[in-house]
Parts: C-alpha cells; structure tokens; sequence
C-alpha cells in the first residue's frame, strides 16, 4: 500500500485509518521511529519495549497520568 501524508508546522501526520487498524495503532499509544537507509519507519512500540523506562521517576500509573497531561496540553 502506497499513500501520500502531508506534515503539519507541527512535524506531525496522520497515519492512514487502513494502516491504523491493520497495525493496531490507537490514540495515545508510542511509535518507536527508526532512520534507514530508505527512509522513516514508524514501528509501534509494546509495553515490553517500555518497561523500566522511566521506573526510578514513576511508578506507570503516574507516568500515565503525565503523559495524558502532557498530549493535553499540545492539542
């Protein structure tokens, strides 16, 4: 599947809803972004790939908490 994004004056997209659904992409959740050689690859991230991030900062519900705030307050 090949389709066309613009940026916004934000650096942000919308990914596709077709592409949203097949890789089960909701609203809130983090997208690694990977550099290659052809290009940006947005790969969603498991909660596997974020435990212990942020544990000597937060326990995960207060990490949560901050996190709506924070994607409250960019809108």
């Amino acid at each position: 599947m090949e389709t066309e994004v613009v940026v916004t004056k934000k650096g942000q997209i919308t990914i596709p809803v077709q592409l949203r659904r097949k890789y089960k992409i909701e609203e809130g959740m983090a997208l690694e972004v990977i550099e290659t050689s052809e290009g940006i690859l947005l790969k969603p991230k498991t909660i596997w790939d974020m435990i212990g991030s942020g544990s000597q900062f937060a326990t995960p519900e207060e990490m949560n908490k901050l996190l709506d705030k924070l994607r409250h307050e960019d809108e």
